[in-house]
């Protein structure tokens, strides 16, 4: 699923690049023939995100037509030098293609509709706070969450009603660096608790939109690999305790939680359901992920997280077979390591200086968030630049929904 920062980031260039443009309009795949129809040379003159939701708007006055993209697991925005030497043809995806001055720009999208500005204003009503945008109100998020009757943190901060704009990944970084188990009633938190979880959420999706990453691990921490990128997400342990991660599902999507770290501490009583789903999650068990990768000689400290080949790869380098199924290729590099691997994890004093460092962040407030935002803008890393950073960590360089080649062509 494509999170909120990845399309802030899309709106970002597509500011710089599209606005003040009319552009001819097509549908290629002929599923959005009205809708290019109505935006055809018409100026962009806005573009809003809320969330994982974007709204181009063009035209002005009551002639305004609001294009609302939703991108799904692997939609893009794709936007191209029309004088390059690159195949531009539309693929069997695309359903809006917009041609003019020098660029053509691909959309492909699970919705794409439009609508005038009631549209979008029911829409936006719809949604969440989105901790990137500058006119976010926590307090109605706050209330929405205080107000809940029987959801769980986990379940409210990807509900994208209550707080537009976290996935999967997020939610688990969030709640650990808050100290917030994920079945933890929404009703049950205090308004501190709930600052916390605020001032995360806006602080690791700036990060990813300024680095295009979803990176969430402090480097002041000092935690050694594998926790350079991610604490508990993807992790068989903990790296600050060294306990082991637990892992169940929440409305079909695994939660993530270190027992020690993060306690279930409500005197509420949870249904029965959701008491039995905690106390039946299982040892958190690595993947390979295609979003959030490791790099490999991070991975080989945990070889679950390595791909069959690249697991072959290591093998052939230690003259061993290659043959069986990858469990059977983990167990061998494993068995195979001439040294055995200790056990690393932050030391006492690493952990309390950074529960000092932790306390003095969360006084920042959510104006700073802001104008850390704000100051930043210039500072966010270009399409190429994400796409190597991803691309040395085993990512799939497509993640970002901008083509490396316009980045370099246009000097965004």
């Amino acid at each position: 699923m494509v999170e909120g920062h990845q399309c802030h980031r899309v709106a970002h260039f597509h500011r710089k690049k599209l606005l003040g443009k009319s552009f001819a309009c097509s549908s290629p795949n002929g599923r959005f023939e009205q809708g290019a129809s109505q935006i055809d040379g018409k100026s962009l003159t806005r573009i809003e995100i809320h969330g994982k939701n974007l709204f181009y708007f063009f035209g002005q006055g009551d002639d305004t037509v609001v294009l609302h993209i939703h991108f799904g697991m692997s939609g893009k925005f794709a936007l191209f030098d029309s004088n390059a030497d690159t195949d531009i043809t539309p693929k069997p995806t695309t359903r809006l293609e917009m041609k003019g001055h020098g660029m053509v720009a691909h959309l492909s999208a699970m919705t794409v509709q439009y609508g005038d500005q009631g549209f979008y204003e029911e829409k936006k009503a719809a949604l969440g706070e989105d901790p990137l945008r500058q006119d976010a109100d926590p307090n109605r998020a706050w209330e929405k969450i205080r107000g809940s009757k029987s959801r769980s943190i986990g379940y409210l901060l990807m509900d994208q009603s209550v707080i537009a704009g976290v996935g999967n990944i997020y939610r688990a970084e969030i709640l650990f660096k808050a100290g917030v188990h994920p079945e933890q009633p929404g009703k049950s938190l205090t308004r501190d608790v709930f600052d916390k979880i605020w001032h995360h959420s806006v602080d690791l999706l700036e990060r990813g939109f300024r680095t295009g990453s979803i990176l969430t691990v402090d480097e002041s921490e000092g935690l050694p690999p594998p926790w350079t990128r991610r604490y508990i997400y993807n992790q068989s342990k903990c790296g600050r305790c060294g306990d082991r991660v637990k892992s169940w599902d929440i409305a079909g999507r695994t939660a993530y939680a270190c027992p020690t770290c993060q306690p279930l501490t409500s005197d509420e009583v949870l249904s029965a359901d959701r008491m039995a789903a905690v106390k039946q999650a299982k040892g958190a068990v690595e993947f390979v992920s295609h979003c959030a990768a490791d790099d490999v000689s991070v991975a080989m400290m945990s070889p679950a997280k390595l791909k069959v080949s690249q697991l072959k790869r290591v093998l052939e380098e230690m003259n061993l077979p290659t043959h069986g199924k990858k469990a059977d290729l983990v167990a061998r590099v494993l068995d195979a390591q001439v040294v055995k691997k200790e056990e690393v994890v932050a030391t006492p004093d690493q952990m309390d200086e950074g529960i000092q460092r932790r306390s003095k962040r969360r006084t920042d407030d959510d104006n700073d968030q802001k104008e850390r935002i704000r100051q930043k803008i210039d500072f966010v890393a270009t399409a190429e630049q994400a796409a190597r950073e991803k691309m040395d960590a085993g990512e799939k360089g497509n993640v970002e929904h901008v083509p490396l080649g316009m980045d370099d062509a246009t000097n965004y």
